[in-house]
């Protein structure tokens, strides 16, 4: 391991009793990179972070932040910042005092970017937290999120109770403040398109395991969806990997893997088949629908081979 990976996992596996949550994990996130973490409900995603935060423990396997383990280690759980749906404060906590408690633990808290913050979502500070509204909530923690400037910032679902104006407000200062101030940060949510220009980097949980582990800018690209009669689009797609299907009548779309050459041009113009690009959304939804069949159909590819599929 070297100084420019911040998150590291490797065999990192947590059971709860015959439930396998993780499955023998393995990933490395870089240093000052935008990382967003999808997967479904119940993939495991959010136990993963718990990890990784010291906020749980593992079953089998090392989590390391900056090469160490995070577990009882202030100095690397300072430089750590977990925002989290389910944050729990006391009861007579106003925001003001949660701001007040980050600002005692992060040594990088920026007073002014939480005051602007604060006026940007029109946070009420005086009311009780237990009081605001889930989109309030999510608020708070946006807040501490951005303004902590944390070395390592994981922001499980930030955005939930959120309207779409104050979802902007969150990608655009998250943006902006990460421009000047490069750290990293695991932006784990369901919204892929909303965040697809942010991230730098993905992760897909699936399952308990991890599959699809790229630099965002390597996959943009990787498939292609065609669109034409069905027995042309079966000629085309011949021998290459399917990741999904449609039809209409006798028409058909197919998404598959791979970037198109100057024959496979040739041939789509000579099928008389047009071309879609496929969204990173698309694509993560599509992988991960394809994955599920192989681990599911007799005699299909194992699980590697369809991670494997988009190396």
């Amino acid at each position: 391991m070297t100084n420019t990976t911040a998150v590291s996992a490797r065999g990192l596996t947590k059971r709860y009793g015959d439930n396998t949550v993780l499955d023998s994990v393995d990933f490395d996130i870089p240093t000052n990179t935008i990382c967003g973490l999808f997967g479904r409900n119940g993939a495991g995603k959010t136990t993963l972070m718990s990890i990784l935060t010291a906020q749980n423990f593992a079953t089998a396997g090392d989590a390391r932040i900056f090469g160490e383990d995070p577990y009882e280690n202030p100095g690397v759980l300072s430089r750590i910042c977990f925002v989290r749906e389910s944050q729990k404060y006391p009861d007579d906590a106003r925001p003001s005092h949660a701001f007040a408690a980050a600002k005692l633990f992060f040594p990088n808290w920026d007073d002014d970017l939480a005051t602007r913050l604060i006026d940007e979502f029109r946070l009420p500070c005086k009311t009780r937290i237990k009081k605001l509204s889930r989109g309030q909530l999510s608020a708070v923690g946006v807040i501490i999120g951005l303004a902590s400037r944390a070395e390592i910032t994981f922001f499980d679902e930030p955005y939930l109770g959120l309207d779409a104006v104050a979802r902007q407000i969150f990608y655009d200062r998250l943006l902006a403040d990460y421009a000047e101030h490069p750290r990293t940060v695991v932006l784990s949510s369901h919204l892929i398109d909303e965040i697809s220009d942010l991230i730098e980097r993905v992760l897909v949980v699936d399952d308990g395991s991890i599959v699809l582990d790229e630099d965002a800018d390597d996959l943009r690209g990787r498939a292609v969806t065609v669109i034409g009669a069905e027995s042309a689009v079966d000629e085309f797609v011949a021998g290459r990997e399917e990741l999904h299907r449609e039809r209409l009548g006798s028409v058909a779309s197919a998404t598959v893997l791979g970037a198109l050459d100057v024959a496979d041009l040739r041939r789509i113009d000579e099928l008389n088949l047009n071309t879609a690009p496929v969204s990173l959304q698309e694509l993560i939804v599509r992988f991960t629908q394809h994955a599920d069949t192989t681990r599911t159909t007799p005699g299909a590819p194992s699980r590697a081979h369809a991670k494997g599929a988009l190396r």
